[in-house]
């Protein structure tokens, strides 16, 4: 069965035209939902679709599903082309299942005013399907910036305590690491000669004449700092645990669990492959950075006896682990990476899905003030149990083939790294197990006593369920399944990384 080429289109365009319609208020409010699933629910089918049907397709120029159509821009050579390589589909894929499952929860969340907040997030999801189906760098780009804006409004309108010191801040770090990243990319774009933003074209122009290793070198500094800030790389990741303590619980799932992949995907998709040379200088700078990431971080979040913070830090510790498959540089460490952001995108949204429902059922995020939650609430610690033991990186589910895997790749840069790398194992364990055992076992606290007192503790309704069950069962898919993802990302990173490295990434999981 094949994919008619303008799906990737309608999986972009849905979404936005759905916002529109809310935003102009010309629907009765019983149908803002309505139509609201659907802006969710057509990127999701989408996302399978292509799924499952990759291995069908003929790439064009390493890419399946490929359409372009004019921009009235193509004189400046910008054009929106979508298509879909081995690296970019598990990451829309990622983006289908994680905005349908915080549609889902949005729409059943009773937010005030709704219908703006409805309106914002399907913006979001828009833009995140458009920067992993963009073949063009500079829609790769504007897409990043129209899902980064409803974010600070969101976090602005919605957000929780310091809401609007954390959307300040979050706006002045992202904002600097986007500027950052756009000269980055526009440096490629002038000192290539292509003349044209397709990444298609840009490496083949700089494959048949390479910049200089200077010149590789400055340009990969600008994309490693200016991507590294979107992805909270220590010690400038202040603002991602602060944004995701404040932020709603659909626009944190959102924004940690796929936009934060947009630095780490175009280091993968652009600034490796294009810039070899580069690489070198920068590489144990980068690993400095990435084991504070996974070392400092990780024992500051052993210390947080806040639930939402716990876990938004959590989600910064774990970068440093995609950090350190890059600074690899192979096809391992670059697999590894790519299988990590998908596992870590499902797992942390889940998190944030849950930490939320739990606020609901206590009143409260303070760990020191909850406990013996699971008599009353069973199905809740089950999920909370498993979308634990997916962040630490248990087998069975995803984050254990993407940890693995960088580690074999670490082993090979350095067994001292891999060493450290592994301690932070042992630290997400310690911060896991402990927030779970102080939430639903032993005996419940005076404060949740009074909050019982109150009346009845549901367990989960199937408002929550449902969205926890769509990743939850993601994570197990490809935690049982990895060559669904692993098998176009080998082809893909053979061809984007020919000189790099001696195996192809999840060679373990291949087996």
């Amino acid at each position: 069965m094949s994919l008619p080429f303008d799906l990737l289109f309608l999986s972009i365009v849905t979404p936005l035209a759905v916002a529109l319609v809310i935003a102009l208020g010309l629907l009765p409010k019983a149908w803002v939902t309505k139509l609201a699933y659907v802006g969710f629910g057509i990127p999701a089918l989408i996302a399978l679709h292509v799924w499952f049907h990759y291995s069908a397709q003929s790439p064009v120029n390493g890419y399946a599903f490929l359409t372009s159509c004019s921009t009235g821009l193509d004189s400046l050579g910008i054009s929106l082309k979508l298509g879909l390589n081995g690296v970019s589909l598990p990451l829309y894929v990622l983006a289908g299942l994680v905005g349908f499952a915080a549609g889902l929860y949005a729409i059943q969340s009773g937010a005030e005013r709704l219908g703006l907040y409805l309106t914002l997030l399907l913006v979001m999801q828009g833009g995140l399907m458009g920067v992993f189906a963009s073949v063009d760098i500079f829609f790769f780009y504007f897409f990043h910036e129209l899902a980064l804006i409803p974010t600070f409004i969101m976090v602005g309108i919605w957000g929780g305590r310091d809401r609007r010191y954390a959307a300040m801040k979050m706006t002045i770090y992202l904002t600097l690491g986007a500027m950052l990243s756009l000269l980055g990319l526009i440096a490629i774009y002038v000192k290539s000669g292509a003349e044209t933003f397709d990444l298609i074209a840009l490496r083949r122009e700089l494959l048949a004449a390479p910049l200089s290793a200077v010149v590789q070198k400055n340009i990969f500094g600008l994309l490693m700092f200016g991507f590294g800030i979107l992805v909270s790389l220590w010690p400038l990741h202040t603002w991602a645990p602060l944004g995701y303590g404040a932020a709603p619980s659909s626009a944190a799932m959102l924004h940690a669990g796929v936009l934060k992949k947009f630095g780490l995907y175009g280091l993968i998709q652009i600034a490796l492959p294009l810039l070899p040379l580069g690489v070198g200088p920068w590489t144990w700078v980068l690993t400095v950075l990435a084991l504070g990431n996974v070392l400092v971080i990780g024992l500051v979040t052993i210390a947080q006896k806040d639930l939402k913070q716990l876990v938004g830090y959590s989600s910064v510790m774990h970068m440093g682990y995609a950090f350190l498959g890059v600074a690899a540089f192979s096809l391992v460490g670059a697999g590894g990476v790519v299988l990590l952001m998908v596992a870590h995108g499902l797992s942390v949204a889940l998190l944030f899905l849950l930490s939320t429902s739990i606020y609901h059922r206590t009143q409260t995020f303070d760990l020191s003030e909850m406990g013996g939650l699971a008599q009353k609430t069973p199905v809740l610690a089950a999920f909370f149990v498993a979308a634990t033991f997916a962040s630490i990186g248990l087998p069975g589910f995803a984050n254990f083939w993407g940890e693995l895997t960088i580690f074999i790749a670490l082993w090979s840069f350095s067994p001292w790294v891999t060493a450290a790398a592994v301690a932070g194992v042992v630290i997400s364990a310690i911060y896991g197990l402990r927030a779970a055992a102080k939430i639903f076992f032993g005996q419940p606290t005076e404060k949740f006593a009074e909050v019982v007192a109150k009346g009845p503790v549901v367990d989960l309704r199937w408002s929550e369920k449902l969205p926890a069950l769509v990743l939850l069962v993601a994570l197990l898919f490809v935690g049982f399944w990895p060559k669904s993802i692993t098998t176009p990302l080998n082809a893909t990173l053979q061809t984007l990384y020919p000189t790099a490295a001696v195996s192809a990434p999840a060679a373990v999981a291949s087996q």
